[in-house]
């Protein structure tokens, strides 16, 4: 039964990935106004680099139509997971089983108890008992939280954008990852008890945080304003500086990791719709500056 009940939202914890991509749900670009879109150009390829929303509402749609056109006029889309994958059975199996502690090892033993009460205690506002999550690790119960915070507010996976890009894809264009669940899931897993209990801390004081500024960030994405995203983004850093380490792994590594990815795409020829969450496009370690630094044309539409 406990694996069932992880497995069945452990799906759902792998795309909140990005810290920042815990707010409220996207609204159409008004007129005029920029889009989290960019266009890269090199000699052989064009990228059309969309910053997502993993977790939106239904009426965040129809999305605007320089990010719908720019789609439509690509043969390929990548992402940075195939969400679509993770509903395999087998997937889903091998993600919890990354996701618990094997034998009689507990979640209780690899936190402070100020930390274990606290979980709980978060948990018990949101409805859940701490029960099956006995032996799960510290970054999985992050992710967790973090889904069933936006669940209650109304905002689901399932109206994410990389969901959406992916079911409108399927069967018409190639899909391609630049990163994969696998490579997720270990690079979560790469952290030690003091990185994934600072995790945990983190995300539970940063939720009330993120209720309170869901329409600052969001108005931030909805206009294409990176300089207040990089703000937003940046801001847990100032917060608590002891989680650097983590975002060097979840942010500054994987951006380096994906920009050589998309450096490859542009590098061959035809046009690729790439979709990673909106955070890692900003700041002077974002995928954007990266590319430019690089010397490619980068054009926000």
């Amino acid at each position: 039964m406990v694996g069932k009940f992880l497995g069945g939202i452990l799906a759902c914890a792998v795309t909140l990935l990005l810290l920042a991509s815990w707010g409220r749900a996207a609204e159409n670009a008004g007129a005029g106004e920029k889009s989290f879109l960019w266009k890269v150009q090199a000699k052989a390829g064009i990228v059309y680099l969309f910053g997502s929303v993993h977790l939106a509402r239904s009426d965040s749609y129809p999305l605007s139509r320089s990010i719908e056109e720019s789609f439509a006029k690509a043969e390929t889309l990548a992402l940075e997971a195939d969400p679509g994958r993770a509903l395999a059975a087998e997937t889903q199996q091998r993600l919890v089983l990354s996701a618990i502690y094997p034998g009689n090892d507990t979640l209780r033993q690899h936190l402070s108890k100020e930390t274990y009460d606290l979980a709980v205690r978060e948990l018990e506002r949101l409805g859940i008992p701490i029960e099956p999550f006995a032996r799960a690790k510290p970054w999985f119960l992050a992710m967790t939280i973090g889904v069933l915070e936006l669940q209650q507010l109304g905002y689901s996976p399932e109206h994410g954008f990389d969901l959406y890009f992916a079911g409108k894809a399927r069967g018409e264009k190639k899909i391609i990852e630049l990163e994969s669940f696998d490579y997720q899931i270990n690079l979560l897993n790469s952290f030690g008890d003091r990185e994934q209990e600072l995790f945990l801390l983190y995300t539970i004081k940063d939720l009330a945080q993120a209720r309170e500024g869901m329409d600052e960030l969001m108005r931030a994405w909805r206009t294409g304003d990176t300089q207040e995203m990089e703000k937003i983004v940046g801001k847990p850093l100032s917060d608590f500086p002891e989680i650097r380490p983590i975002y060097e792994k979840l942010y500054y590594q994987r951006n380096r990791t994906m920009a050589g990815r998309i450096e490859q795409l542009l590098q061959a020829e035809g046009s690729t719709f790439v979709v990673v969450g909106a955070a890692h496009l900003v700041g002077k370690e974002g995928i954007v500056e990266l590319l430019k630094r690089k010397g490619y044309r980068v054009e926000q539409m």
